[in-house]
């Protein structure tokens, strides 16, 4: 059954809630973490400060975004893509932290996908009024492994449609500490977020951040 928008968050982890094929929530699995991600993420944005990236298209992106890991996520009028090195400094992006690839290795095997490794985590922050449009996971090299999605901060809309832009998506409320995985026959899914809504969250104010990992390489 689809969570009501207006649930409360969870105060503890249960167990996988199946979204569609492949596909699971797993709500509240970052509690126990959710302190020491958010004080690492603001470590990686002291180095790789956060940035709206502009699309190939010349669209600049309403989500600010920075890396971390052995590759970074960019985005500018040549096209979509994975790079070693953040363009604003010429420098590789800040290491991943351990708690960071602990975290998603394990939501992973939760989920049913033993043993998956990110060498990419994107850090996206979302403010009011932020949105992320449908798209699709394409540009890793090993589309075998899951994507996992961690929320931080306020809550947020997650869509989840098909393997067609078309196919109509459905929409599961994320909360703090909540986590989507998703591999398998949902790995090219299209997904996205609706417009943020105004809020105060008690840890991370006005905003909602976002960590996807990914096996880029």
């Amino acid at each position: 059954m689809t969570r009501s928008l207006f649930d409360e968050p969870l105060t503890h982890y249960t167990a996988p809630e199946s979204i569609a094929p492949g596909a699971f929530l797993l709500r509240g699995f970052a509690l126990d973490q959710a302190e020491a991600l958010l004080q690492a993420v603001q470590q990686i944005i002291a180095v790789a400060p956060l940035r709206h990236l502009l699309t190939p298209g010349g669209h600049v992106m309403s989500v600010a975004m920075s890396n971390c890991g052995a590759l970074g996520w960019v985005s500018d009028r040549t096209g979509y893509r994975y790079s070693s090195a953040d363009p604003l400094s010429g420098q590789p992006w800040p290491s991943m932290p351990a708690c960071f690839a602990d975290l998603a290795t394990r939501a992973a095997a939760e989920a049913g996908y033993e043993g998956f490794a990110p060498d990419a985590c994107l850090i996206n922050r979302y403010e009011p009024g932020a949105r992320m449009s449908l798209h699709q996971d394409r540009d890793e090299s090993d589309p075998g492994a899951p994507i996992v999605s961690v929320s931080l901060g306020l809550p947020a809309v997650f869509l989840f449609g098909g393997l067609q832009r078309s196919d109509h998506p459905a929409r599961w409320r994320m909360v703090h500490a909540d986590v989507a995985v998703w591999g398998g026959a949902s790995r090219l899914a299209f997904h996205g977020v609706s417009p943020l809504a105004d809020g105060d969250h008690p840890r991370a104010g006005r905003q909602r951040i976002n960590l996807t990992f990914r096996r880029a390489g």
